[in-house]
């Protein structure tokens, strides 16, 4: 079964209504207070919804679906890997994986290594449609029906009362385990470190001393500032703290694990098995998070699950768009992969155009019980498809 084509291409349809306003997390580049951020992450567009997908397509008639995914992820698929995986063996991931590692000198990793993961996860969903099984069955699973997902709360209001009543009100819904944003870093000194504390407190304070609740502060502070935090948050006993560092910056990473009991988590913008390595024998992180949307696809998000498991390091599999980290759960023990990040806010948006959808029920979402990931478009819902080039 040879790739015949891949096809990128975009639907569209207008907004019912205007997107509720949105919260952000803390920033890098918010280090300097008067630079605006181009381009803020996860800004929904006020007129349309809008979805990109990858579709690769075979000479034996079986296609192989992955999105939504981003527009760089797009244009390095159509001008790098496109012609170079034309006419190869479409069943062949664990080959295709390596050879596209191997392509270019920069490919390890960044904006390459997501492209390369957004094709993976297609030939993963091409796979299981021509052996017509779910991925979880190709990768030995199912290990449980069910995943456990914890409620990822960016983009909900961080004021403190506000905070409070929407963590008590998911809590309520079967939920066991939460993630709250940080707004604040250096940049906003004192201040916005006692507005940081003011919402933690006030979140724990509503769900219990013992509910699992964890903070990321998306690679936004500095040592200095995070040793700070971390020490003020021990009180609260957080499940983890995550990213509060850039990830590469490992031993940074060891000496911020040190200096608190609050566990750190990270690895949802770290690439392939070597890095994650680097963080696991320097005793970096006690949760590692990669995304198979990013990390290198389901090929490799299976490899870190068991390079994590010798470690007994549990992998928190980072759900960008749920489906991918889901059928690597649903194939591995929940020792492993206890369970997997669902963004409350913006899964709506992230699975608009699919029929079924998949969200949690009591806490926990349902293996999908289609061949390949379970992405099927919901023609009905798309006023607009158009194929996209480079």
């Amino acid at each position: 079964m040879k790739i015949d084509d891949i096809i990128l291409f975009e639907v569209r349809a207008a907004r019912s209504e205007s997107p509720s306003s949105r919260t952000r997390q803390a920033l890098p580049l918010a280090l300097y207070p008067h630079v605006e951020h181009p381009a803020p992450p996860n800004k929904p567009d006020a007129s349309f919804i809008r979805a990109l997908y990858v579709e690769i397509q075979t000479d034996a008639g079986v296609s192989g679906l992955f999105g939504p995914i981003e527009r760089d992820q797009a244009f390095i698929i159509a001008q790098q890997l496109r012609p170079f995986l034309l006419g190869r063996d479409a069943l062949g991931t664990e080959l295709l994986f390596d050879l596209m590692l191997r392509l270019h000198r920069h490919g390890r990793s960044g904006l390459f290594m997501t492209a390369i993961s957004a094709l993976d996860c297609a030939l993963w969903d091409l796979k299981g449609k021509a052996w017509n099984q779910p991925v979880y069955r190709l990768l030995g699973g199912p290990t449980r029906p069910a995943v456990p997902a914890y409620a990822s709360m960016l983009g909900y209001s961080i004021e403190p009362d506000a905070a409070a009543a929407t963590a008590k009100g998911f809590q309520a819904q079967g939920y066991a385990a939460q993630k709250w944003f940080f707004r604040y870093g250096p940049g906003e000194g004192a201040e916005g470190m006692a507005k940081n504390l003011a919402m933690a407190q006030a979140v724990r304070a509503a769900v219990g001393p013992h509910y699992p609740l964890m903070f990321d502060a998306y690679m936004s502070w500095t040592l200095p500032y995070a040793t700070q935090m971390v020490q003020a948050l021990e009180p609260l006993n957080p499940t983890w703290m995550e990213e509060p560092l850039p990830p590469e910056r490992v031993s940074e990473f060891a000496r911020l694990r040190q200096a608190s009991r609050v566990p750190l988590a990270t690895g949802e913008h770290i690439y392939t098995r070597w890095q994650a390595k680097e963080l696991l024998v320097n005793g970096a992180v006690d949760y590692l998070q990669n995304d198979p949307d990013w990390t290198g696809g389901i090929t490799e998000l299976v490899k870190i699950a068991a390079l994590a498991s010798a470690f007994e390091v549990p992998l928190i599999a980072h759900g960008h768009s749920l489906l991918p980290a889901l059928h690597v759960a649903g194939s591995q023990s929940p020792a492993a992969v206890p369970m997997v990040e669902f963004l409350i806010y913006h899964q709506p948006n992230k699975q608009f155009f699919h029929n079924p959808s998949y969200t949690p029920e009591n806490g926990e979402v349902k293996l999908p019980d289609l061949p390949g990931l379970g992405i099927v478009l919901d023609e009905a819902k798309i006023e607009q498809r158009e194929t996209i080039a480079f």
